[in-house]
């Protein structure tokens, strides 16, 4: 394992724990990314030392809330671990946590955990494997394989579905066929997930590594349609063959998704919904081409309406909104004038804006020349030209005799989109214009 300061300061942990006589070794995902060759992030600790004992070895233990089922948040070296007492599960009720625990060995805490590559141990003392569950082989295998019966692994833990579907994506690694299997039939007990677990899981999956395989897994799986069957009524919705000869709305958006790796979740859910309206606004008119008038507009408010039901904040879905509600107007970039185009470029999220045009063009008729101009738009204007303070404020109108009213606004737009073009430099140009503007409307 990498010598990194958290790796020592959980060596640390499980020296203390193993001096004063417990067994303790890492446990779950940082052994398998280690065996994998991946930095882990964070390390948790399995011991059969009870949680008192944890605690009285670790004065520094914090947010003690989850003694009760034999887990001791502590403090090693400014590194925070979880140290989990060797556990079986009682009966689950819920779906999501058993009713309690019973201390146990090494072995029976293997068997309780989901998948059998995230069922190892390892000892860094002796830099051993300790594997119970065929978790190695799997991963040489490269397949996922829930740890005894499939079913009853995904009934303890209904999150266990999701999960399943984002380690095959991000590892590429092929689900086992009773695991597969399992996940279908029981993808309608997905619905009873609280939408946090499933909005995290879905932000996991898209922003990964392989999110196109995380997208055709959740379709496949049935998991897709229970938590955004939008996506499902994208299904076979054609589109103008002049412009998208790739297909049907979803065979676009899948190819979309695929174009994606390791991306910002705004990006990526903008890409996952930017279309997500077509199916609604479909039409064919007298020529008999095909339509789909206001989709963006419509897009950005089924959008909101899905992340509103995935509980994702107010500043995440403000971003994707935008970017779908706004990704029709670049084909008029060109044509803009210059204050038009500054404003356009100067919005909070143009970055990912163009990122989704970009994927967008390359997914149907392959022209970048819109994300071409706007490249060399973005090294003409410095970010003080597509973002500048107004030269001259409401204050200033009102102080050359002007009534507070509409009038106010519309004179400003016209003073900024001055200043936009150039044809104002500075603050004392700019008060003369004004004035001279003031000077029309007032008579005075």
């Amino acid at each position: 394992m990498n010598d990194t300061p958290l790796t020592r300061a959980a060596v640390s942990a499980v020296r203390i724990l193993q001096g004063a006589g417990h067994e303790a070794y890492f446990a779950g995902g940082a052994v398998r990314d280690y065996l994998l060759g991946i930095d882990a992030k964070d390390v948790d600790i399995a011991t059969n030392a009870h949680p008192d004992d944890v605690q009285h070895l670790f004065p520094r233990a914090t947010d003690l809330l989850g003694k009760t089922f034999g887990v001791v948040r502590v403090i090693e070296d400014d590194h925070i671990f979880e140290i989990a007492t060797f556990r079986q599960d009682l009966d689950y009720q819920d779906g999501r946590r058993p009713s309690g625990v019973v201390f146990t060995t090494a072995e029976e805490d293997a068997q309780r955990r989901d998948f059998t590559i995230n069922g190892l141990f390892y000892d860094p003392i002796t830099d051993r494997v300790i594997d119970y569950v065929g978790g190695q082989e799997d991963l040489k295998r490269e397949t996922l394989r829930a740890i005894g019966d499939p079913e009853k692994r995904f009934k303890e833990d209904h999150l266990r579905l999701f999960r399943a579907v984002r380690f095959a994506a991000q590892l590429g690694f092929e689900i086992e066929e009773s695991t597969w299997k399992s996940i279908c039939n029981l993808a309608e007990l997905a619905k009873d997930l609280a939408p946090e677990r499933v909005r995290d899981e879905l932000i996991r999956c898209f922003t990964g590594p392989r999110p196109q395989l995380a997208f055709d897994l959740l379709d496949a799986s049935g998991l897709m349609q229970i938590w955004i069957p939008e996506i499902e009524n994208m299904k076979g919705v054609e589109q103008p063959p002049q412009f998208h000869p790739e297909g049907d709305v979803y065979t676009h958006v899948r190819m979309m998704v695929g174009m994606l790796k390791n991306a910002d979740p705004t990006l990526a859910f903008a890409v996952l919904f930017h279309d997500i309206a077509k199916p609604h606004t479909y039409s064919v008119d007298d020529t008999g081409r095909i339509r789909f008038t206001a989709h963006e507009t419509i897009g950005a408010e089924v959008t909101e309406k899905i992340m509103k039901r995935l509980r994702f904040s107010n500043q995440q879905i403000e971003a994707v909104t935008h970017c779908v509600a706004r990704h029709m107007q670049f084909k008029d970039a060109i044509s803009m004038k210059v204050s038009t185009l500054k404003r356009f470029m100067g919005q909070p999220h143009f970055e990912h804006e163009m990122e989704l045009h970009r994927i967008d063009c390359s997914c149907c008729h392959a022209d970048l020349s819109i994300y071409e101009f706007l490249k060399d738009k973005q090294k003409e204007f410095s970010q003080e030209e597509l973002q500048p303070d107004p030269l001259v404020k409401g204050k200033d109108l009102l102080d050359m005799g002007m009534l507070p009213g509409k009038q106010v606004g519309q004179l400003l737009k016209q003073l900024f989109d001055e200043q936009l073009e150039g044809l104002i430099k500075d603050r004392e140009h700019a008060l003369g214009r004004a004035r001279e503007l003031v000077r029309a409307i007032t008579g005075n």
